[in-house]
């Protein structure tokens, strides 16, 4: 049965006093008994409270002791949990509570102003819970909460409702099912050979899928365990890791590329013996970038890529490094992978097209929009990625870039991604995403937005220059634009569209 409730019961029937989690701020640590008794004391506060069996409650919530709590025990409870993004613009937070139907809110004293505001907006009761992520208890435990039942579930109930970041217009509710969020834990831990010894660091938001599924779900079913720090810090990351015994962490481009020109391991006396390995996902890793951390950190980067829509993993490189490939996210593992044409025809390895996935880690579809679900699922169960890549003979996927942000200049068709690498390459080079800008010439020219590390500077020309010499004239961009931050998603992926509205 893939259900939370199932893996929830399991381990507290079988390993009673492990430890599932452990919160660094407050001190705290959840066994997996702890876990089931607060899931089921949650349900029932929540059923008391006038919620039923897929009902949908919210937090707006930092990482912590409560948060992960919530997160789990809402759908073990059979009630729907769709997390606030902390970083949502007031529009699209008023846009969320509405379209989500969501009926009651957790959050904290920072978020309250924000969340006032936006609750006013729309026109339903929104019951809101203030709550300290880093209390022992949000209910007062000596209810007696025995006369209400839990609802049963299945795993082809509604669990988890997500919404896309937004890059333009409006975001989407993702609808996934109990079975699709426990096969994104199942097929992460099958992808990095996980087993009970292994002890994840949760560096990435959990209202975000890679930190909801990756590091919570994931060690959930593989039988491990997590540490849950508030956030992601440079100043702590190691230290971590080394107090907490983490075998492995999950994180994004943007967080390597800050801890490879933000930290060192050098003199601390550390112990990192145990860690095995870092999950990179979310967006591409720059092959220079992946192994200037290896070569200074001397930590394997796994590479992998996963959506929303998936409930996180895709793709991933093998675990045996001999076997991985530089810019690529890997083989598919758990679900199928293939590319096709605009006619929707399969394409030979080598050849490149849109991306497509079966699996059961599949969404269940975009919450009250069946029009966009048909769009994206076909008849078969295929979810059209609008991802550009192809195959190699070994069954690696490379991804060239996305549909609707593929560059098209004089006719010509340029992968952003392409460029993206070239200006990576340069030392001083921080970030840096290139889009499509109006030409009267070409239709389109090429402009690179970038940000600088500490410390470093160069010019436009230099830039120019340095892609000159590896992509040609054609590619190089016209344009180079100095940010100091380019626009990101909760997971820091560069949300590109955003850059061409600018």
């Amino acid at each position: 049965m893939r259900t939370i409730r199932y893996f929830v019961d399991k381990r507290a029937r079988e390993h009673p006093e492990e430890i599932y989690t452990i919160a660094p701020e407050p001190g705290l640590s959840l066994s997996c008994l702890q876990l089931k008794e607060d899931s089921i004391r949650l349900g029932k506060h929540l059923l008391k409270l006038g919620l039923k069996r897929g009902d949908k409650i919210s937090f707006m919530l930092g990482n912590g002791y409560q948060t992960v709590k919530i997160f789990l025990g809402t759908m073990y409870s059979g009630i729907v949990i769709a997390p606030l993004n902390l970083m949502s613009q007031p529009s699209h937070l008023e846009y969320v509570l509405n379209h989500s139907d969501t009926k009651l809110v957790f959050f904290s004293q920072e978020h309250k102003e924000r969340l006032t505001a936006a609750v006013n907006k729309v026109d339903r009761d929104i019951k809101l819970i203030e709550i300290d992520i880093d209390s022992k208890s949000i209910f007062p435990e000596d209810h007696n909460l025995s006369d209400i039942p839990l609802p049963d579930v299945t795993e082809e109930d509604d669990a988890l409702l997500l919404y896309t970041s937004g890059t333009t217009g409006l975001p989407k509710g993702v609808i996934l099912s109990q079975k699709n969020v426990v096969a994104g834990g199942q097929y992460t831990a099958m992808a990095h050979e996980l087993t009970p010894e292994d002890r994840a660091l949760c560096s990435l938001p959990l209202y975000h899928i890679n930190g909801e599924v990756v590091t919570a779900v994931t060690p959930l079913v593989s039988g491990g365990s997590v540490v849950m720090p508030h956030k992601f810090r440079t100043s702590d990351f190691w230290e971590l890791i080394s107090e907490y015994g983490c075998t492995w962490f999950s994180v994004v481009p943007t967080i390597i590329s800050y801890l490879t020109s933000g930290t060192d391991i050098e003199g601390k006396n550390l112990k990192l013996d145990q860690l095995r390995f870092g999950r990179s996902a979310s967006s591409a890793l720059p092959p220079s970038l992946h192994k200037e951390f290896e070569g200074k950190f001397k930590v394997s980067i796994v590479e992998t890529m996963g959506l929303t829509e998936t409930a996180a993993p895709v793709f991933s490189n093998p675990m045996d490094p001999s076997k991985r490939k530089y810019g690529s996210p890997g083989l598919a593992v758990g679900n199928r992978a293939k590319i096709i044409d605009a006619a929707g025809k399969e394409l030979p390895w080598g050849t490149q097209g849109e991306i497509i996935i079966r699996g059961d880690n599949v969404m269940k579809g975009y919450y009250k929009t069946p029009d966009k679900t048909v769009e994206a699922i076909d008849p078969d169960g295929w979810f059209h990625t609008d991802d550009i890549g192809y195959l190699d003979q070994d069954g690696f996927v490379f991804v060239t870039g996305r549909i609707k942000e593929l560059i098209i200049k004089g006719g010509e068709n340029i992968a952003p991604r392409e460029i993206d690498e070239v200006l990576y390459k340069h030392p001083a080079v921080l970030d840096a995403a290139a889009v499509g800008i109006p030409d009267d010439v070409y239709g389109e020219e090429i402009m690179a937005c970038v940000t600088l590390k500490p410390g470093h500077k160069v010019s436009e020309q230099e830039l120019q220059n340095h892609c000159l010499e590896e992509l040609g004239k054609f590619k190089t961009p016209k344009i180079v634009r100095f940010m100091d931050e380019l626009p990101k998603g909760p997971s820091g992926k560069i949300q590109r569209l955003k850059l061409s509205q600018l």
